[in-house]
């Protein structure tokens, strides 16, 4: 139908515009460009269009007005699907999961500004707009039907796989929040050498901010070998349904990137764009995750 050509095309803009959301906030943090529209909210130094443009102030104020446009499309997205693909058991939640906390994020970013908070509250609010993110592109795949593209009716998905697959997921949480503690809490380059915070000789950390920074390597360490694991179980066992061989060989490879990032930002100093690209793979990351306990959810269970 026609109609549902239009929502594929929206859906596909609306994940889109979420990764912006996303990708712009870690830009803002990043940049430190956090107070460059003052304490003022909605509006910017006072004024509701800035008229003196500084690179903080564009990059906060472009931040703002993606999230407010992008946030149209969100509940319109919610709205249409609930109406289009209601009968989808996902879709409902999906929705409400997708517009609350896009919200949820939004408001905390403007607490910030209004009035503050500490690290450790503002390291959520990247988790939070992550599983925002991850609302928007479920119900994208419900909308392109990708489980019967899949044959995800027909999976059989065993016990010991479906235990790893929460229980990552649950951890890829974790990990996330870990990074953006570092990133919050200027931990990013406490430590300049990699793997150890000083290769010249190991050592416990020794104050909150080596503890934070060595706390996540440790965190993203685990989770790239507990993905590599998963992996070589999918390759052993689930050859015969592609959609958990190559989901969970690509989210190894996602990991494996966002690992690699991770070290590359140490070694060049907090290089920008690759910062950008890191926050990119665990985005991508965490919502192929979630689409893979999806297809837990739906799959029959064996031995």
């Amino acid at each position: 139908m026609r109609y549902h050509k239009y929502l594929k095309w929206f859906a596909v803009a609306s994940t889109i515009g979420m990764l912006l959301i996303l990708l712009g906030g870690a830009l803002v943090t990043k940049t430190d460009s956090g107070m460059g529209c003052g304490r003022h909210w909605p509006g910017c130094n006072g004024q509701l269009i800035p008229d003196e443009i500084t690179a903080e102030v564009l990059i906060e104020f472009s931040h703002r007005l993606v999230t407010g446009s992008v946030g149209i499309f969100i509940v319109i997205l919610a709205v249409w699907s609930w109406k289009a693909i209601g009968h989808i058991r996902e879709t409902k939640f999906l929705a409400i999961m997708a517009v609350f906390f896009l919200i949820l994020q939004a408001l905390i970013g403007a607490a910030q500004v209004l009035w503050g908070q500490g690290d450790f509250i503002l390291a959520l609010h990247f988790g939070i707009s992550l599983i925002s993110f991850a609302s928007v592109f479920l119900l994208t795949l419900l909308i392109f039907e990708v489980d019967q593209k899949f044959d995800a009716d027909k999976l059989r998905i065993g016990k010991r796989l479906k235990w790893h697959t929460i229980g990552v997921s649950i951890y890829s949480y974790f990990v996330v929040y870990t990074g953006a503690l570092v990133r919050h809490t200027g931990s990013g380059m406490i430590c300049t050498d990699w793997p150890l915070c000083d290769n010249s000789a190991f050592a416990l950390p020794s104050n909150m901010y080596e503890w934070v920074q060595m706390g996540h390597r440790a965190a993203a360490a685990l989770i790239v070998i507990w993905l590599g694991v998963i992996a070589l179980h999918a390759i052993k066992h689930y050859k015969d349904q592609r959609a958990i061989y190559w989901g969970w060989i690509i989210a190894f490879i996602l990991v494996a990137s966002q690992a690699t990032t991770g070290m590359i930002v140490v070694l060049t100093k907090l290089n920008l764009y690759v910062a950008l690209l890191h926050s990119l793979f665990i985005t991508l990351l965490f919502g192929l995750l979630t689409y893979m306990i999806l297809l837990v959810s739906r799959s029959r269970s064996t031995k």
